[in-house]
């Protein structure tokens, strides 16, 4: 029987197989990096107070990157080309989620509503890394050579997340809350598709490399339409939910650094 943690103890073992997926974690991270840090250069005046969490947000995505690449060099493996069709960030704007590249890459400042946007598409991109990475730390959390990493980067992401909530709570009590509900209903219905296809196309590479029979990878992709099934019918609504965070501020004072990585 097919289990998350067989699955990918084999993707970890196999050089080709680790290679591939430690380049897509880094690729995607260092997206982030780049975009956070370009949504904080260009923060409107009114919402400022944002700047900083907003330049640790892109900071510890910018750290995430570094650790994947660090990984990769502790096993004497170069950072390979991310397939086009397994990358989640670009696949997400081509649906028009989130703000633009070509509207980053500008001089002007945004709007009031493009915070909201960037913050709602956070919520849902975010719950899925803090997902993703309980499942690794259930996998690897007391591995030797992933888990402190792996345990490092989970806890970000679920700092990541509460601040999300904290500040889509606060701006939807500051008359943003329409906006905020519609934004969050289209964004998460958009990722689950573009998780599904980004999945299908992760789990056909790893299969040419470590491969896999036919009936194991049928039964892969069998599993992810039906995740996507269930997500689709009812499982999206935990995407959009706002709760207040156990711990206030969470993206408050100087992002931890990983220099055993980096």
């Amino acid at each position: 029987m097919l289990s998350a943690r067989g699955l990918f103890r084999e993707i970890v073992d196999h050089d080709a197989s680790f290679q591939l997926f430690c380049s897509i974690a880094a690729g995607g991270e260092s997206q982030g990096g780049w975009e956070n840090a370009r949504i904080a250069a260009l923060v409107p005046d009114s919402m400022r107070d944002l700047a900083p969490k907003i330049t640790r947000h892109g900071a510890d995505e910018d750290k995430h990157g570094r650790i994947f690449n660090a990984l990769l060099r502790k096993r004497g493996l170069p950072a390979v080309p991310v397939p086009p069709e397994t990358d989640y960030t670009m696949l997400l704007e081509r649906r028009g989620i989130g703000l633009s590249h070509e509207k980053l890459r500008g001089e002007r400042s945004l709007s009031e509503e493009d915070i909201v946007v960037y913050l709602a598409h956070s919520r849902v991109t975010e719950q899925r890394a803090a997902d993703q990475m309980v499942m690794l730390v259930r996998c690897f959390g007391d591995d030797p050579e992933l888990g402190k990493a792996i345990r490092m980067i989970a806890a970000d992401e679920d700092n990541h997340l509460a601040y999300c909530h904290e500040e889509l709570l606060r701006l939807a009590r500051a008359g943003h809350a329409r906006t905020i509900h519609r934004v969050l209903r289209a964004c998460a219905l958009a990722e689950i598709a573009v998780y599904r296809d980004v999945s299908l196309a992760v789990m056909g590479h790893m299969g040419r490399l470590l491969g896999w029979p036919a009936p194991k990878a049928a039964a892969l992709a069998a599993g992810i339409r039906g995740t996507y099934a269930y997500e689709r019918f009812s499982g999206w609504h935990r995407m959009v939910g706002l709760h207040p965070p156990e711990r206030s501020n969470p993206l408050g004072g100087l992002p931890t650094s990983a220099p055993e990585f980096a």
